[in-house]
Formats: structure tokens, C-alpha cells, sequence
């Protein structure tokens, strides 16, 4: 695969001069980029999958949804349906993908909409009689056609941008310089323990411009996990033989955290849609084990036959340090663009 990458440079070559054009038209405004009424948060990264989008976007709906009307627009990954989709009772992942299905059973208060045309979903959820104060555009960061008035760009602490190179012979969507556009730049899933050396190690890296902030954060694991009807504490099942099962971009973390040397781990590509035959291979391997899977897979997986043995380990972003400036930073943003 590494041979193969480095013989499509060519290709990135070309592909990252066509995206420097594609922004520069932007940047000068001979394409259009609309902008709204209300204050729009885009997150998402320059690489493809695996940065910590959905906890970034959680923790964002936690700050900001006990003060004001918030509602998360996603593209909807891999779902069913077509068009715009604001999530209700009658909705699963099927219909609005599995993060925002994710976003809409843990955060109730909130609205939940799905468009690939974000121009269209922002405008069918400011038409809804109860419009939203605040929008969170998921995993937006190259959707240029939306001008968001906030960005928080994500990237990964093993994987910086600024180390990697444009598809295909990297996983860059676009051009390292279109970091510039961030107001704040994360760095995603760090060492829980990492130095404030080693911290503005990174930032000198990132070439941030005098403008932007930059913040640390790591994925902190709950210390239980939870099934339709029970909860049970990670200490309690961390040395009995169970199936560890995960559909994400980069599983090996959450693998970590729980397995031991009687486990078995079960690998899908990312956003997979569990057929028939999976719930049967991955029911072979369980037998009667407990089957322990992400929380974003659980939404795909609690209506099936599985159910019964069947727990998912939440997540959520914790910053390393600095964490009352960011929140200070996105409140700012908000309070301004409301009174304005």
C-alpha cells in the first residue's frame, strides 16, 4: 500500500493544485460562499476519518445547549435516505447516519438535521417553527459553499497535518495551508500525560499565525460500559473473556482499554452497515460471551439479535489543560454574533 501511494504522487500533485485553486477562488470570493443569520460552528479536519469529529461536536452541544437552542448538521454518512432530515421519533441510523443518531438519543434538547447540501439544511432548519440559536456544522471544514463565521480544525496528535502529504499518496483533503482558515486548531487523542514542551513542539510544527489558538485534548474511556438494561464497571469484566467489536476509523485505542489476552477483536471499515452475515459471524464468535462494541456502533447494532449481550463504551474529549479559554473563546463567538 505504502509503494502504491508513493506511485500515485502525480496525482497529489495534481489534486492538491486543484484544491489551492478551488480555495483561492473562495478566499476571493469568485465562488460563492454563503452566510447566515445565526451563528454557525463548522468542525472537521484537512485528513480523512479518525480525528475525534463526534466527541468534539459533543462536547461542544454539552457547553452550549443548557444556554441557548442549539441543533448539529451532519452530511449523514453512509445513511438510507435522501435530501434533508430532521431527526424525530421515528428516526435510527439508517435514516440519519450513525453519528447523528448518536447526537440525537444522548442530547434530547437538541435538534438533530441531516444534509449533504448544507446550505439547504441550515435554511430548512432556520424555517422550522422553532428555529435554532446556534448551528454546529459536523466534519464541514472543506465545505466552502457555507461561509461558518467559527472553525475549530482537528488534528491528530500520531498523525498532525503538518507530517502529512495529499490523497493518495497521503490523507490530506486539501493543502496544509488550509489550516489558515481556523480560529482554534485541536490536536486530538494525546498522551493524557503530554509536556508543555512537547505541546509547543507540536505548535511550532502546526505554523500557527498569531490569530489562532491551539488546545491539547484526549479521548477519556468511561469507566463502565452499558447495555439495554444494565450498566456494568469496566473493573468488573476487564479480565473475563469477551468480544471486543468496532467500526471505526481507528479502533486500536478502544481495543486497548479493554482487552486482555482471552479477548477477541472484531475490525469493520468505518460507518459500516452490519449485514446479516456480520450479526451471524460476529454471534459465532461471541457465543456467549459479552459483545463490547463502540458507542457509535451501538446505534447501528441495539435493534438486532445481538441486543441481549450486546454493551457500547462512551467516550468524551477532555482537554489537557486550558479548558475554561476554550470554552470563554466559543461563548465569546456566540454572545457577539447573537447581540449583533
Amino acid at each position: 500500500m505504502k509503494l502504491l501511494r508513493k506511485i500515485l504522487f502525480p496525482f497529489a500533485i495534481l489534486y492538491g493544485f486543484i484544491t489551492t485553486i478551488r480555495s483561492f477562488l473562495f478566499d476571493k470570493g469568485i465562488l460563492k460562499s454563503t452566510s447566515f443569520e445565526v451563528p454557525v460552528i463548522a468542525v472537521g479536519n484537512l485528513s480523512v476519518g479518525g480525528t475525534g469529529k463526534t466527541p468534539q461536536i459533543e462536547y461542544l452541544i454539552r457547553l452550549l445547549s443548557d444556554r441557548y437552542k442549539v441543533a448539529t448538521l451532519s452530511r449523514g454518512y453512509k445513511r438510507k435516505s435522501e435530501g434533508f432530515v430532521l431527526a424525530d421519533s421515528t428516526s435510527n441510523a439508517e435514516i440519519l447516519g450513525d453519528e447523528p443518531f448518536q447526537f440525537y438519543q444522548k442530547f434530547p434538547n437538541i435538534q438533530v438535521a441531516v444534509d449533504a447540501n448544507r446550505i439547504n439544511g441550515i435554511t430548512e432548519l432556520l424555517s422550522q417553527k422553532e428555529k435554532p440559536q446556534i448551528i454546529l456544522l459536523d466534519d464541514a471544514f472543506q465545505h466552502r459553499k457555507v461561509k461558518a463565521g467559527f472553525y475549530i480544525l482537528l488534528t491528530s496528535y500520531g498523525d498532525l497535518y503538518a507530517d502529512d502529504f495529499m490523497l493518495p499518496t497521503g490523507n490530506l483533503r486539501e493543502s496544509r495551508s488550509g489550516a489558515n482558515r481556523a480560529n482554534i486548531v485541536v490536536v486530538t487523542k494525546c498522551p493524557k500525560d503530554l509536556s508543555a514542551q512537547k505541546q509547543e513542539e507540536i505548535r511550532s510544527k502546526l505554523k500557527l499565525n498569531c490569530s489562532q489558538q491551539s488546545y491539547f485534548t484526549f479521548i477519556d474511556y468511561d469507566d463502565a460500559i452499558y447495555g439495554k438494561e444494565e450498566k456494568i464497571a469496566v473493573d468488573e469484566i476487564k479480565d473475563e473473556p469477551k468480544l471486543l467489536l468496532a467500526g471505526i476509523a481507528k479502533p486500536t485505542p478502544f481495543f486497548d482499554y479493554l482487552k486482555n489476552e482471552k479477548d477477541e477483536c472484531l475490525t469493520f471499515p468505518d460507518h459500516h452497515n452490519f449485514s446479516d452475515s456480520d450479526l451471524a459471524l460476529i454471534q459465532s464468535k461471541a457465543q456467549s460471551k459479552k459483545i463490547i462494541t463502540t458507542e457509535k456502533d451501538y446505534v447501528r447494532l441495539k435493534d438486532s439479535k445481538l441486543v441481549s449481550q450486546l454493551y457500547y463504551l462512551p467516550i468524551k474529549s477532555t482537554f489537557i489543560q486550558n479548558q475554561q479559554n476554550f470554552d470563554a473563546t466559543v461563548l465569546e463567538y456566540v454572545k457577539i454574533n447573537l447581540e449583533s
